[in-house]
């Protein structure tokens, strides 16, 4: 079998799985965040429910609107949070971070287990070797109450990436790379199982973005096969089964040369327009975002950091600096890597999905252009139907900000004369 396969076996009283037939899945973790949650509640209670199936497997997560921005928001999340309460189930309070973050920070999800969200990007605990994926409010309602779930068994596409990695390009240009090729509709109803050399050779880092922004493919999940570099960030292993099976059956296999990828840059308005930086062209931007469930680790504020040392931003950019969680903003105070963005005139925020959804803390006026190393650049994604978003690492949203157009770190380390 596939991983998506095994893993989604191991949860049924089914022994071999085959993609198109209906599972019932015993489920290891439930979540939902202030957008959500208040939809799902509303659903528990309507059904009749008293309980959820069990309280360490229940997790809801202050990430959207927060800090709340006005009334309505700061509803939605005192319902959220005295459900939790009443319930007893796992809270994290606005302020600790954004749940993709969080939940593998704090070691809630381990390979093999089964994972639901109402969330599109539940996808991202995939790299964890989870089979994840996001659901309703209505069937997250069911799912906290029955702690199991039916779905249809997605057909598995195999991805390989060969060759050495060029400088400056990691995980968010391979899934640019990826979701440019296959389409955004490409994937629709299957997992992706990332493999090959370099897959195997990225930091968890690396993989959480993958995963993540395997939805925008169409995906039901993202995943790559756990590791020594998995075991290594979990401490421990759910499942001994999920070794690869040699005869395990895809749907297609497709394999990708790194060495011929270029950081990559999606242009307005989907995650599929996708060209190199190469041929981006000259396009002046009025903002940039650094941070979100995607790019809003450590290694990625790093990596921004580094770049903008010593330099400052663009007179005419705003800069948005977005650590994913308390955890990651503490490590980056210690150092020095905050202090390096504020310096370049950057703002920093308290850990937020924030304008990545247009929510606040960012919003786009019309006319406006902003580079973000977030997931979708829809349409009033974010903000104003009438402004772009640009999808980026954060190398080159960092070296964007620096330049006031779109451009390459190495423009900024190595300036052309």
């Amino acid at each position: 079998m596939t991983l998506a396969e095994k893993i989604l076996s191991l949860h049924s009283t089914k022994k071999k799985l085959t993609p198109g037939e209906f599972v019932e899945a015993d489920l290891d973790l439930v979540l939902a965040n202030d957008i959500t949650a208040p939809l799902a509640i509303e659903e528990f209670h309507r059904m009749g429910a008293q309980k959820v199936f069990d309280p360490r497997k229940v997790v809801m997560v202050s990430d959207h609107f927060v800090p709340a921005k006005d009334i309505p928001s700061a509803e939605q999340d005192k319902m959220m949070r005295e459900f939790a309460r009443s319930q007893n189930i796992i809270y994290f309070p606005p302020g600790r971070g954004i749940e993709h973050v969080v939940l593998p920070e704090e070691g809630l999800i381990l390979p093999g287990y089964v994972v639901v969200g109402a969330d599109s990007h539940t996808s991202t605990y995939g790299a964890l070797g989870a089979f994840a994926c996001g659901m309703g409010s209505t069937d997250i309602a069911h799912a906290m109450t029955l702690g199991k779930i039916w779905m249809k068994v997605p057909p598995t596409v195999k991805i390989l990436y060969q060759g050495r990695l060029k400088k400056w390009v990691g995980g968010k240009d391979l899934i640019l790379y990826t979701i440019g090729k296959m389409g955004v509709d490409g994937a629709i109803y299957k997992a992706l199982e990332f493999g090959g050399e370099v897959a195997r050779g990225l930091p968890m880092d690396g993989r959480f973005t993958m995963a993540n922004m395997a939805v925008e493919a169409g995906a039901k999940a993202g995943m790559f096969p756990p590791d020594g570099i998995t075991a290594e960030y979990v401490g421990k292993m759910e499942h001994s089964l999920l070794s690869l099976d040699e005869d395990a059956e895809y749907e297609k296999v497709m394999e990708f040369d790194v060495s011929l990828i270029e950081p990559q840059v999606s242009l307005p308005s989907s995650p599929e327009n996708t060209k190199p930086i190469s041929e981006v062209g000259n396009i002046e931007i009025d903002q940039v975002v650094i941070g979100s469930c995607t790019n809003g680790r450590l290694s990625d504020l790093k990596m921004s950091a580094a770049i903008m040392e010593g330099r400052s931003i663009h007179p005419r950019v705003r800069l948005i600096v977005i650590p994913g969680s308390q955890r990651v903003y503490l490590e980056a105070l210690r150092e020095g890597i905050i202090e390096a963005f504020i310096r370049a005139g950057g703002v920093v925020s308290a850990p937020t999905c924030g304008p990545c959804l247009g929510g606040h803390m960012g919003v786009l006026a019309s006319g406006e252009r902003c580079v973000a190393t977030t997931n979708r650049n829809f349409v009033g994604r974010m903000g104003s139907p009438k402004s772009e978003v640009y999808l980026a690492s954060p190398a080159v949203a960092a070296a964007s900000a620096i330049l006031g157009r779109i451009g390459s770190p190495d423009e900024v380390l190595s300036p052309v004369s």
